[in-house]
């Protein structure tokens, strides 16, 4: 604790003592320069609620990992699961599934959002585990006149959708309601194959599990036209103001989805249950002390069993595997002006559970087998001191963060041995402001996260792991010339004792410290072409290596997308808008064969689409994705998540083929 004192007591005093600046900036320094934002989310993305998929088209640097038609993942710059930090409206979630069926990303609809801010890097310090990059999801908010809209939705593969969202209030008092329902038939891939029809051309069946006899694996679907997903929401906020100066926000978001079908794995998920808990209070200029203080606090948790229920297994029974997690945390921090720097300081703290249970069930009778398999609990616990400085020197303006975590993980197995954890980090991040049209941007920082339960716990997990630590670089500019824009921004990060699912034996993995390095690319930018007609454009490029001692005879890491282009042709006239879009990704020959992966074709996908305000109050939107019904694979076989095999190889199932969708809203 001291030694983080020291540091941000030394860090602050540098900058106050630096040259005398007329104008601070209240914005943060490294979302100026430093993150992708997508906007508008609920009113531009309108093929599906995935938010997943409407990241993976919009930034470059985000790549979708594809699980299912619904509930799928993301890679930022090579980087997931706990590697990355989601957060929803400040408020963090975690998935339950060991097998990634429930990621961050699928707790949250797109019809809810409204903007997300991607920020690439070590540079944030007021949340426990950004490790190489926050993303932050911004839901809708209240609104003192009366607004609302109905969207009613359609779409390829029997999908149907329905929302609806009012809000109004008072100069004292906001509220918001949102809900929506949903559902979907199996897709089907370019060839015109659903999920049962590929797993019967994989050659799958129920397969016997030699480590468990009563648990088949690779079964085909019982019923070959079974739905894909069931899913319902509901998003309620509130926003109270006190006087001019303070008030207080709450929200409550609920997901309810049913028998989502997951192909490529052995399971699928009974029900995926989730709540998300949100409190807030803001006081601004509160004296000399306190331009701003945040007292925030959340909950969250998520229930979910997935189980071979729907699969043709053969047997009498069925299993089950019901995990649950939960994380409720607070925060306070306070920013105060001093000497022309903003100086903000705050306490974190945050507990994580998880835990699970694994039994039989009858499929006559529905008597569940009381001889169940219990996974012990295991708490997460966090607390930290952070503090920031944002200061201007001229045109160059600066941003310096440190934060000190010390993190316990305790299990109720009395077998398992509880681990603890400290770490400091701390970043410095810079933009040079030549001119209103030219800026140059650099940041150096470490950050760190520790074990989850399942990597320190489980089947394949060791006990033993250390926490992983990110050194990173980043470099770019941003560049306009008349009506062109580009935005290069180069990376290097060195991880130590990143944390890596290796294979042991040929039938067996488990979780090591390893040394590793990712570095890459990315060129994003806009060309204004004339008043009505702009282009998007967007490129990224990472590579993956890892250092010294590992297992296995590959040094290409898992997970890190080839080369990926977005490109996107937007013509507006009057009331209408017209898009067509190109994602195009190269061959994935860059893998880790070792890791159970395997080489990927290059595709590339034109998207098409045309929207209309029809009335004031009605609007249309049209679209087609995959214009020539692709069969491609986005995803690759790394042998962290469990795959469907044959004869040892892991099935790999085709990506959607051509998807036609309307939307028709009507607002007020």
């Amino acid at each position: 604790m001291k030694k983080i004192l020291s540091l941000s007591l030394v860090t602050t005093a540098i900058l106050l003592n630096a040259s005398e600046v007329t104008t601070l900036d209240t914005i943060s320094v490294v979302e100026t320069a430093n993150s992708e934002i997508v906007k508008n989310v609920s009113d531009e993305q309108l093929k599906s609620a995935d938010l997943a998929e409407a990241l993976s088209k919009n930034v470059p640097s985000v790549s979708l990992v594809r699980r299912s038609g619904i509930a799928n993942d993301i890679i930022v710059r090579g980087q997931k699961k706990d590697n990355i930090n989601i957060l929803l409206d400040d408020a963090k979630i975690y998935g339950a599934c060991p097998n990634r069926m429930d990621p961050a990303t699928s707790h949250v609809l797109s019809n809810n959002v409204q903007n997300v801010k991607v920020i690439e890097g070590p540079y944030d310090v007021e949340n426990f585990g950004t490790l190489s990059g926050l993303v932050k999801v911004e839901t809708k908010e209240p609104t003192k006149d009366v607004h609302g809209e109905v969207n009613l939705n359609a779409g390829s593969y029997g999908y149907r959708k329905a929302s609806a969202t009012v809000s109004g209030g008072t100069d004292k008092v906001k509220l918001l309601v949102s809900t929506s329902t949903e559902e979907s038939d199996q897709y089907k891939d370019g060839k015109g194959n659903n999920f049962y029809d590929q797993q019967i051309l994989k050659g799958l069946n129920a397969i016997p599990n030699p480590m468990n006899p009563m648990m088949p694996t690779n079964a085909t679907y019982i019923n070959p036209n079974q739905k894909a997903y069931e899913k319902e929401t509901l998003l309620t906020k509130g926003q109270f103001n006190i006087n001019d100066d303070q008030e207080v926000k709450l929200s409550y978001t609920a997901n309810r989805s049913d028998n989502v079908l997951y192909p490529t794995g052995t399971m699928d998920a009974d029900y995926d249950d989730s709540n998300i808990y949100t409190v807030g209070y803001t006081a601004r200029n509160l004296g000399d002390f306190s331009k701003q203080l945040d007292l925030d606090y959340y909950y969250s948790d998520v229930d979910h069993p997935m189980s071979t229920k729907l699969r043709n297994s053969g047997l009498a029974s069925y299993m089950t595997a019901r995990y649950k997690t939960s994380i409720w945390g607070s925060k306070i921090k306070n920013s105060v002006e001093v000497a022309d720097s903003l100086v903000t300081v705050g306490l974190d703290t945050s507990v994580r559970n998880w835990r699970g249970q694994m039994y039989r069930t009858n499929v006559s009778t529905g008597v569940v087998d009381m001889n169940s398999i219990p996974l012990a609990s295991t708490d997460t616990t966090n607390k930290a001191v952070f503090s920031k400085v944002e200061k201007s020197f001229g045109k160059l303006d600066l941003e310096v963060g440190t934060r000190y975590d010390y993190t316990d993980v305790d299990s109720a197995d009395v077998a398992k041995d509880d681990k603890k954890y400290v770490g400091l980090n701390a970043n410095i991040f810079g933009i040079y402001n030549v001119d209103e049209k030219m800026k140059y941007f650099a940041g150096v920082g470490k950050s760190s996260r520790v074990p989850d339960a399942r990597e320190l716990y489980s089947s394949t997990g060791d006990s033993n792991l250390e926490q992983t630590k990110n050194y990173e670089a980043d470099l770019g500019f941003d560049k306009t010339i008349g009506d062109f824009n580009i935005r290069p921004k180069l990376f290097y990060s060195v991880l130590k004792d990143y944390i890596y699912n290796s294979t042991i034996t040929p039938t067996t993995t488990r979780f090591e410290n390893i040394d590793a390095k990712i570095y890459g690319l990315d060129i994003s930018g806009l060309y204004a072409m004339t008043d009505n007609l702009s282009l998007d454009y967007g490129v990224a490029y990472q590579r993956g290596e890892k250092d010294d001692k590992y297992i296995g005879n590959d040094k290409d890491l898992a997970e890190i997308p080839p080369l990926k282009g977005n490109l996107a042709l937007n013509y507006e006239m009057d009331k209408s808008k017209y898009t067509a879009e190109v994602v195009a990704v190269d061959r994935w020959d860059s893998y880790d064969s070792s890791a159970k992966e395997q080489e990927l074709a290059g595709y590339a996908l034109f998207n098409l689409k045309y929207s209309n305000q029809l009335h004031k109050n009605i609007g249309v939107t049209l679209g087609l994705d995959n214009v020539f019904d692709k069969t491609y694979n986005s995803t690759n076989t790394y042998q962290d998540i469990t795959y469907a095999t044959i004869n040892s190889e892991r099935v790999l199932f085709n990506d959607p083929g051509r998807y036609g969708y309307v939307n028709l809203k009507y607002s007020f």
